[in-house]
């Protein structure tokens, strides 16, 4: 008995040796694979979620600001002719899609948190009452600007609309200073390529630039460019003018569509025009390695009244479209957007001092009917509808989501105008007519010098 109890102690005293030296095994074992915190760290600690999951959602609305919403299909006024234009919004990719704008790095300094530079959205943030705005004289900006824009030569009484900055909520936006702009882009080409609204926005530029004084050494070169006036024609297809003392050229492309137009029997005036939607514009297939900064626009020319009044046949692949869905004119809008910014994201690794920006549509303002049966927009209160825009998504989601993914910037300024409805050229336009308003196009100086304040940032 005792002889069996004696081996039972030594029995036991084995077996806690035993465990205590594999316990130790699998310590050392644990502690030479990794560190000893991370080895006793649950998997969800060891891989934790990204910042961005887990920071607080900011709301996209307040008191005083608009929401970037989605533009509704609508009737717009007609650029040029004053048809009824459908103005759809429909994302091709049938998906939410957030605006890839380009960003800007600010140091904020020494911080005890733990990122000190912020990306800057421009499209987020609110007007401020600025006097050093407008930029330059309407009344004085004669060689540049349009009369039909020029509000100042018309019958309007208030002008207080001229005297309001964009002020980006996370970062500093610069005066914009017209020799430094010019001295930056020295040796450089400015082209804008799209419907009237990117006519505006030229002008616009043109005048900011020249502070709206007469400029006679800036020289007329659209003849490099092939603009001249057709047979016939009211207007050249574009317009570029070179400032000498930098070599800078801003110049304007008409293309409404940003799609390739080809006539199909070029004897016939009434022949069928193949509206190719898969290829960009022939004036950016030609002269695209002659231009540093591109901005685009389409939108409000996108109607079956206007194709059919232009007799262009839709085309994809060099053949005539069969594909009922994309025949929609909304559907063909975005299948085009797409393709021209896939199209020149393709080009840029070609093209490496070339930087592209697809602005994103002006908004409209008719209130209480159309531009053909009442509309109006004769408020004259600057802001009446809030000052601020704090939503992350932008109001252009087919323009986004184009761009998304792709060297093309997003140039994002349809929230921002949405609430300066007050800057249209409503009835005082110089060609007005009785129970017609133009509450498409801006008056100038105005909302347009934002656009390009925001672009010279941005660049």
């Amino acid at each position: 008995m005792k002889g069996g109890n004696v081996f039972r102690v030594k029995g036991k005293h084995f077996l806690y040796t035993l465990m205590v030296l594999i316990f130790m095994t699998i310590f050392c074992w644990s502690f030479e694979m990794k560190p000893l915190l991370t080895a006793l760290l649950s998997t969800e600690d060891q891989f934790p979620l990204p910042i961005s999951d887990v920071l607080p959602v900011t709301p996209g609305i307040s008191d005083g600001s608009v929401e970037r919403e989605d533009p509704p299909t609508q009737h717009s006024l007609h650029e040029e002719t004053g048809e009824t234009v459908d103005v759809h919004s429909m994302d091709v990719a049938g998906e939410s899609s957030t605006d890839k704008l380009s960003s800007e790095i600010e140091d904020d300094g020494p911080s005890s948190s733990s990122a000190t530079k912020k990306v800057c959205d421009y499209a987020k943030g609110r007007w401020i009452r600025d006097n050093r705005h407008p930029l330059y004289s309407g009344f004085k900006c004669k060689q540049w600007l349009s009369e039909m824009w020029a509000c100042r030569l018309t019958q309007r009484p208030d002008f207080s609309y001229e005297s309001f900055k964009w002020q980006p909520e996370d970062c500093k936006m610069p005066e914009f200073v017209s020799s430094e702009f010019l001295k930056r882009m020295q040796d450089k080409t400015i082209a804008f390529v799209g419907d009237s609204l990117g006519r505006q926005q030229f002008q616009s530029l043109m005048c900011m630039v020249t502070g709206g004084k007469e400029s006679p050494d800036v020289e007329a070169v659209g003849f490099k460019y092939g603009f001249v006036t057709p047979p016939g024609g009211a207007r050249p297809s574009g317009w570029a003018f070179r400032f000498p003392g930098t070599n800078t050229t801003i110049l304007y492309h008409w293309s409404s569509c940003l799609c390739d137009l080809e006539t199909l029997n070029k004897t016939d005036p009434k022949s069928n025009v193949a509206m190719h939607l898969d290829r960009p514009p022939s004036f950016l297939r030609e002269f695209l390695d002659r231009i540093d900064v591109l901005v685009l626009n389409t939108g409000h020319h996108w109607n079956r009244g206007k194709i059919n009044a232009n007799h262009w046949v839709m085309h994809v692949g060099g053949k005539p479209n069969t594909d009922r869905k994309l025949a929609a004119v909304g559907n063909a809008k975005n299948f085009t957007i797409y393709s021209v910014v896939k199209w020149l994201d393709s080009q840029l690794p070609k093209h490496p001092q070339l930087k592209v920006f697809f602005r994103t549509i002006s908004p409209r303002h008719f209130f209480n009917g159309e531009w053909n049966t009442g509309g109006s927009c004769e408020n004259t209160t600057p802001l009446a509808r809030g000052n601020q825009v704090l939503d992350d998504e932008s109001s252009d989601p087919t323009a986004a989501g184009a761009t998304r993914g792709t060297a093309v910037n997003l140039l994002d300024i349809t929230a921002l105008s949405q609430l300066r409805d007050e800057g249209h050229i409503s009835r005082y336009s110089i060609k007005a007519s009785q129970g017609i308003q133009d509450c498409l196009h801006w008056c100038l100086p105005g909302v347009p010098d934002t656009w390009n304040e925001i672009l010279a940032t941005q660049l």
